[in-house]
């Protein structure tokens, strides 16, 4: 798979694991290559709000994952926190295109300050540093003015904040339509096709 195929999911430690997991389904779904991270605390996350057990060691985790959405080591692969030879470190090997979800307030602080002290900040400072598509999801209320001044920051370097708060008036009828709403929201800013959520103004394909 090319580069323009190749997209980076990050996932950290804050609560949405649903979220994650619908969005990682459905890019999957559309072949795109998929650089997973995942933080240890994203770990606690899916164990606490999916019963999800993943493995620490990043070739276990990947062969759990691909064995579960029935795909191929090329299409989905998992990096630890400091593969620092991994792609999705340098510029020159990166996916032009990244989302963090859900993105806890910590790994905002960290991307928004260029900390880059994990390979999920590093990746999220590679994106921006190379002008590409930086998208974070952010999930926590109420937002203190650092929260804010942080996403405000990202903002005006080019980042998408769509923090992870569905709508009501597609009128959902179960967790998993509020799930895919954002999910919905987040693949129209990849401009990938998606069929989860109809558009303002239309209908949703059967």
């Amino acid at each position: 798979m090319n580069r323009s195929q190749a997209i980076t999911l990050a996932i950290t430690g804050a609560s949405g694991a649903p979220y994650a997991v619908r969005l990682l389904e459905c890019l999957l779904a559309q072949q795109q290559q998929v650089h997973l991270l995942m933080s240890s605390a994203a770990r606690v996350v899916f164990a606490t709000e999916l019963a999800w057990q993943l493995p620490a060691a990043p070739q276990a985790m990947a062969e759990a994952l691909q064995a579960h959405f029935k795909v191929s080591a090329e299409q989905l692969k998992v990096y630890g926190k400091e593969e620092w030879f991994s792609p999705v470190a340098s510029g020159s090997a990166a996916p032009a295109r990244m989302i963090v979800c859900p993105c806890s307030t910590g790994t905002l602080s960290a991307i928004a300050m260029g900390a880059s002290d994990n390979l999920i900040e590093r990746a999220a400072d590679v994106v921006i540093k190379e002008r590409g598509q930086l998208i974070v999801v952010p999930r926590e209320m109420p937002l203190s003015a650092i929260h804010l001044e942080n996403m405000l920051k990202l903002a005006q370097l080019g980042v998408t904040i769509m923090p992870a708060a569905p709508g009501f008036y597609h009128e959902p009828k179960s967790i998993d339509d509020l799930v895919d709403f954002v999910v919905a929201r987040i693949l129209d800013h990849l401009q990938l096709e998606q069929n989860l959520q109809p558009r303002w103004g239309y209908k949703k394909e059967s």
